[in-house]
Parts: C-alpha cells; sequence; structure tokens
C-alpha cells in the first residue's frame, strides 16, 4: 500500500510549481504518490501538470471543470487518494530536500493518527526564518499524545501542510476542507482536537514559500471576514461533539480572539474602512462563543485588546493600534538616521581639498550641477498632465533602435497612428539610426521630458532607478530574450554571476512594470518566479521574431547580398553569450578549421555578445578571400538569422529566436558544467537542445563533417523545440502587443 498521498491543488503558480513537484518526486522515498489537482488554472499549470504525470507514474493529474477554491480542490485530492497517509502541500511551497525519510520512518514505527512536522518561512530575497514547532512543542520520539496532554499543540501554525494524517482517520471522523479563504482554520484545529495519536517530529520539512505578492495574506480584501464562517465551523462541531470536548473550549476560544486580532492587526489584510465592521464581528463571536467559565487572558498588550473587544470599545482599540504603529515608524526613522550619519569627522558634502584632488574638478563640478538641474527639470515635468499621445521607447540600456521594442514601435506606426513614439539613445549611438526616427539623447532635457510625461514607456531592459511611475502611465517590459541563464531574484542563488546586482533595487524597477511580454509559456513560468510584481503576463510571442516569421526569399536574398554572401554559400553563424561569472573568457572557436570541415562553399560570421568589451578574433582571410566576417558590430541580429544557414550558439538565447526559421542549429558547450554551476541555468541545453549539442570543438567539427547537423534525430529535436517555444512566433507578436496595450483592445 502506497505510504503517503501528496495532495497538491494548483492554482496560478506556475513559476512555483515545477520546484514544488521535483521536491517531492527527487525525495528518496518510493512508496508515495502525488496527487495533483488542476483547480481551472488559468495559466500553465495544466500544462505542466500533464508532463510531470507522462514521465512519473506516481503522479496523478486531476483537473477540475470550474475553479473551486483550495478547500473544495483538496476535498477532491484526498478523494482520489489511496496512500495511508495524506499530506496537503500547497503548490508554491517545497519540501526540503532528504526530509521523507524520516517522515516515513516515524509513521511507520509510531502509527500516530496526526504527525506534526516543522517548517522555515522562505522570503524572495532569500531569508530564511526558522519555524516554531520545537520552541512551542518539542519531539515526542516514541510516544504519542493529544490535545489534552499538550494544550501548547493548539499554538502550532494553523496550516494543513505542516500535518501528514492518516486517511482512515479523516474518513471515520469525517473531516474535510471548507470554502473560502482561511481553510485551513476549520480542518487544522478540529484534526488536532478529534485526533487520539499525534505525534511531533522536529525536523524541518516544508519551505513555506513568502510571496511578495500573490499570496492571501498579503492581499487586501474583504473576503478576510472569510475567516469568521471557519471558526464558527470549529464551534458547530465541538457543539455535536457533545460535552467530552467542554474542557477544550478555553484553549480553543483564546486561539479564535488570537487569530482574529491578527486579521484586524495587519494592514496588509484590511483596509481602513473595513476595520471597524470586523472589529464588531470579533466582538459578536466573542460573546456568542465565550465559554462559560471563562479563559485565560493574556498579559501585556494583547490582554488589553482582549478587554477592548469584551467591552466592545472600537475607539479605544483603533487608538491602541495607532500609537503602536506610530512608535514603530518612529524606531524605523531613527535607525534609518543612525545609518545615514556619516563617521565622526566625514564631511558629508566634498570639500574644496577632496574636489582639488579631482581630474578636471571644475568640470565634474560643473557636470554635477548640470545633472541636479535636469533632475529638478524631470520633477517639474512629473508635475504636468501626461501626454495621452506619446510613448517612449528604450532598447538595452538606450543603444540603438532593436529587439522588441523597435517591432512594436514600427507595428505601432501602422496600427496606431495617434500614437507618436520617440526613441531613447545615448550620444555616440545617433549616427546608426534609422533615417526619420524620432528620437532624444539620453540625459537631455528633451529625454527628461518624454520620460516624465509619456503615457507608454516600452524597453527591453528597465529604464534607470530615478524613472517615476506616474499614475496611470503605462510601462512595458518586453525582456530580450527567452532565459537559458536564471535570471532576476533567481541569480542570488549565484553569486559569481551576480557580482554587483542589486536586489532591492531590481524590486523597485520591477513594481513600475503594468505588462510583461512573454515569447511561451516557459517564459512566463520563470519571469514570474524571477520577477515577483503584480504585472500582467503577456504571453503573445516575440515582436522581434515577426520579421524572421514573415521574411519570404526575396528579402532573405537581399540580406545575403548586403552582407556579400554569394547564393551558393553555406553560412554558419557563431553567436555565443556573456559569460558574468568569467569576464574576458572566449570559448575555444578556430573559424578557419570550421572553414575547412565545410568546404570552399562554406562562409562563417562571428558576432560577439554586446556585453564583452572585445569582439572575438577572426583571420582577415581564409583560402585567399574574405570567407569569415567579424559581425558583432552589425546593427540588425536580424539580418544575421536570416543570412545565415545554421547558428552555432551556447547559452544565448539567439536559439529560440533562430529556431523560428527552422533551420539547423548546433549548441556548442564547452564549459556547460561550469556555467550551469556558476551562472545557473532553467533549461538543459544538452538534453533538451533544438539539434544536435556538443561540447567540445572536436564535436563541433564532427558534427558538420558527418553531417549530423542536417540529419534526422536533429530536425526530430528541432521539430520539439520549435513546439515548446516557438509556437507563438506566428508573425503577429507586435500587433498583439499593440492592440492589447496601446489600443486597449481585450485579449
Amino acid at each position: 500500500m502506497t505510504l503517503v498521498s501528496f495532495v497538491v491543488p494548483v492554482y496560478r503558480v506556475q513559476g512555483y510549481l515545477r520546484e514544488c513537484l521535483d521536491s517531492i518526486l527527487g525525495q528518496p522515498v518510493e512508496d508515495i504518490e502525488v496527487v495533483v489537482v488542476d483547480d481551472c488554472s488559468p495559466d500553465s499549470c495544466g500544462e505542466i501538470i500533464a508532463e510531470y504525470a507522462a514521465r512519473d507514474d506516481r503522479v496523478r493529474a486531476v483537473t477540475l471543470g470550474r475553479n473551486v477554491g483550495l478547500g473544495e480542490a483538496r476535498n477532491t485530492g484526498l478523494d482520489q487518494a489511496t496512500g495511508e497517509y495524506v499530506w496537503f502541500l500547497d503548490s508554491d511551497d517545497w519540501l526540503v530536500d532528504g526530509c521523507l525519510p524520516a517522515v516515513a520512518e516515524r509513521l511507520r514505527r509510531v502509527g500516530p493518527e496526526v504527525l506534526l512536522v516543522d517548517h522555515v518561512r522562505a522570503y524572495w530575497d532569500h531569508r530564511v526564518r526558522g519555524g516554531d514547532l520545537a520552541r512551542t512543542v518539542p519531539d515526542s520520539g516514541d510516544g504519542v499524545c493529544t490535545v489534552r496532554d499538550r494544550p501548547e499543540l493548539l499554538e502550532v501554525l494553523h496550516t494543513a501542510w505542516n500535518k501528514v494524517v492518516r486517511r482512515r482517520f479523516l474518513r471515520d471522523a469525517g473531516l474535510r476542507f471548507g470554502p473560502g479563504w482561511y481553510e485551513d482554520v476549520s480542518f487544522s484545529y478540529p484534526v488536532l482536537l478529534a485526533a487520539g495519536r499525534i505525534s511531533v517530529l522536529d525536523e524541518v520539512c516544508v519551505n513555506y514559500r513568502q510571496r511578495r505578492c500573490g499570496a492571501i495574506t498579503r492581499t487586501r480584501d474583504d473576503r478576510h471576514f472569510e475567516v469568521f464562517p471557519h471558526w464558527h465551523r470549529v464551534f458547530d462541531l465541538m457543539d455535536r461533539w457533545g460535552p467530552e470536548h467542554d474542557d477544550l473550549r478555553p484553549l480553543v476560544f483564546e486561539r479564535m480572539l488570537w487569530h482574529y486580532l491578527i486579521v484586524l492587526g495587519n494592514g496588509r489584510r484590511l483596509s481602513p474602512e473595513l476595520r471597524r465592521d470586523f472589529f464588531a464581528q470579533v466582538v459578536a463571536d466573542y460573546r456568542r462563543w465565550l465559554p462559560p467559565g471563562g479563559y485565560r487572558v493574556p498579559g501585556g498588550i494583547d490582554g488589553v485588546k482582549h478587554r477592548l473587544v469584551a467591552g466592545d470599545h472600537w475607539w479605544a482599540y483603533a487608538l491602541l493600534r495607532a500609537v503602536h504603529h506610530a512608535r514603530g515608524d518612529a524606531r524605523r526613522l531613527v535607525r534609518r538616521a543612525r545609518r545615514s550619519t556619516p563617521p565622526s569627522g566625514v564631511n558629508r558634502l566634498p570639500g574644496p581639498a577632496y574636489l582639488a584632488r579631482l581630474p578636471g574638478p571644475l568640470s565634474r563640478v560643473a557636470g554635477l550641477a548640470r545633472e541636479g538641474l535636469l533632475r529638478g527639470y524631470y520633477r517639474v515635468q512629473l508635475r504636468r498632465r501626461l501626454d495621452p499621445t506619446l510613448a517612449v521607447y528604450a532598447a538595452y540600456w538606450y543603444r540603438g533602435h532593436a529587439c522588441n521594442p523597435a517591432a512594436i514601435y514600427q507595428r505601432a506606426s501602422e496600427l496606431a497612428p495617434r500614437v507618436r513614439g520617440v526613441w531613447v539613445v545615448r550620444r555616440d549611438r545617433v549616427a546608426g539610426l534609422p533615417p526619420g526616427l524620432p528620437y532624444v539623447v539620453a540625459g537631455s532635457r528633451p529625454y527628461f521630458r518624454v520620460l516624465a510625461r509619456a503615457k507608454w514607456l516600452v524597453n527591453n531592459v528597465n529604464f534607470p532607478d530615478y524613472v517615476v511611475k506616474r499614475p496611470g502611465s503605462v510601462h512595458v517590459q518586453t525582456h530580450h530574450g527567452t532565459p537559458v541563464k536564471v535570471m532576476g531574484l533567481d541569480q542570488q542563488d549565484y553569486p559569481r554571476g551576480a557580482a554587483g546586482l542589486d536586489f532591492p533595487g531590481l524590486l523597485r524597477r520591477i513594481d513600475r512594470w503594468d505588462y510583461s511580454v512573454s515569447a511561451n509559456t516557459f517564459s512566463s513560468q520563470m519571469w514570474e518566479r524571477a520577477y515577483p510584481a503584480e504585472y500582467r503576463t503577456l504571453e503573445v510571442g516575440y515582436p522581434r521574431n515577426d520579421r524572421l516569421v514573415n521574411a519570404g526569399p526575396a528579402e532573405v536574398g537581399a540580406v545575403r547580398r548586403a552582407l556579400g554572401i554569394d547564393p551558393g554559400e553555406r553560412v554558419v553563424l557563431y553567436a555565443p553569450t556573456h559569460r558574468e561569472h568569467r569576464p574576458g573568457y572566449s570559448p575555444p572557436f578556430d573559424p578557419a578549421a570550421l572553414l575547412d570541415v565545410l568546404g570552399p562553399a562554406g562562409r562563417v560570421l562571428v558576432r560577439g555578445h554586446y556585453l564583452d568589451p572585445a569582439a572575438p578574433t577572426v583571420p582577415g582571410v581564409v583560402d585567399g578571400r574574405d570567407r569569415v566576417l567579424e559581425v558583432t558590430g552589425h546593427g540588425c541580429v536580424e539580418d544575421l538569422y536570416l543570412a545565415a544557414d545554421v547558428l552555432v550558439t551556447d547559452y544565448s538565447s539567439a536559439m529560440f529566436d533562430y529556431a523560428t526559421l527552422d533551420r539547423p542549429i548546433v549548441v556548442y558547450a564547452p564549459d556547460w558544467a561550469e556555467y550551469r554551476r556558476e551562472r545557473g541555468v532553467y533549461l538543459d541545453v544538452l538534453a533538451e537542445a533544438p539539434g544536435v549539442a556538443v561540447r567540445d570543438f572536436a564535436g563541433l567539427l564532427a558534427a558538420f563533417r558527418t553531417g549530423v547537423v542536417d540529419g534526422p534525430p536533429a530536425a526530430l529535436a528541432r521539430s520539439r523545440f520549435r513546439e515548446r517555444f516557438c509556437a507563438l512566433d506566428d508573425g503577429r507578436a507586435a500587433e498583439r502587443v499593440v492592440r492589447r496595450v496601446l489600443l486597449g483592445e481585450p485579449d
């Protein structure tokens, strides 16, 4: 018989679901099953569940026809479970590596009805806060207990996921989850009250994810009033059980008041206009469920709150809360002032002696003064109304007209001519702009004016930190590639590749986003976890790939002629990515050796990454003619894709874009082990390559020499890759963005 059935209800957790399922299936215990309940999730969770169910027969997929909520989804999973025990794990949490053997051993040896396990709170900024189980209730070892034996059991966090429960016990006691928010309350407390054999395992088993956004506990909503009916269910159940549980009522009553006051005092849950009504309901429940013999009123400030509830003193409670928060604000201000105070003897502003040591001090001072004036000008412009016809575009830190923003700009000029598009570029990039393109120079007065007043701001990276997100403005983050390497907050696990990154600043920047453009469901999943904020995902394909999809033979021929490529030549484009963790590294690549394999009709284009300080070294002439072109400085990478017959890359998003052309791709990954370890990846490019994958330059030459680059296995791998990552690239991605964002049309 299966020992443990994990029940995992799923709704809008596409960025976290894989980690949850991997944490279960990777445990060194085999006699488990995972019942995954898709509660009509509107994102790609259903696809992820189907993928896991197809490759692991321990996973059972259950799909609901409508969204029923967490409690009912858990009930459905419970009905499908076959294990001796059931463990309800939330789909955005994950198990600690290697925790399950200890759980299984305790279940088999002691045979409890309920096993309590510990947890840690895992925050989005990678802080971890320990659980409270050991401090509340010590490990019970071989023994078992009840709530009467250990009343402090009721003080353990009232969630379902820290309890492994015998399935037959739940069935015999008729315990199930209720509907609505706070469904754990009317399940966890009755489970503890009814259980005759409770075991406590002092083992951290669950990483309780503290989501930056999207969690109920961080959501202001009147649905927090749903906590009341769940506590009513607890007392109604105790009434049905009869007087044998009356001695436990004071404990449960005290816990109910504690919970109500937690919800009431949390400013992230109840808006100010709802607090008085919530307080009134707390008073009503106090009077309804107060035990005849009273209860133990806590000491200190908590006891004061209890007495204010007992006397229905709303205004006194509100004043007490305001004073408490004011004291907290004052303490934070004092701490901030102490951190910002310079050490004794250090001037807060640079003095004349310091300026004299600077190269060109007068120029430096003048530059700072000019920057200060321009920032002041920007703040003045922020007070003026938004221009409802102005859209600002930028790409690659103001390097020019490129990527997804360029494709959106072009389509907007056709579909939304009333919207005036202006590009931001660096002064040294102005000469490379297309003729007639409207632009402002970064750092100039017009630049600050359009930044302050634009209705739409479109970028494939983040705008500078000083840019203010104005009410009514719309920020569109297009990104600039499907991610192979880890991004955003996920980079905290890879310090060498994240050197110098300001993660708090990153969070402030992503909070400005209104839309995040995604090329595929894989990207949507990764962006959601890497960039946790309240933006809306536009999973529409990549606008920059529209040109690749729509280009015909005539355009391809014109591009090749412009590059000096003859019709009969076979062109290989080599485009390695940047290694943040290894500055100055260049993968071993000998274009002359590759040309020897390609033969006289071969041509090699070499394109370095724009973040690398030096372009790859290439020979000037091979076999008496210019058969190797260094194209790092070529302004339009889409031209190079169209010109190339084969792409050779490593961990670059170029493979996803080039795959839309359905031409051969070779993954050349000579430093794969190091890159994976030091930089971190979301995708195993060797196992899921869009064609041939090789680990060294000799293997690369052999792939071309033997023809496997063009063989049926490579074509099949490319087809699967395209199906997974390129399904939305149909030539209309930019149009979808324009219609949704600039024209306000529905999805």
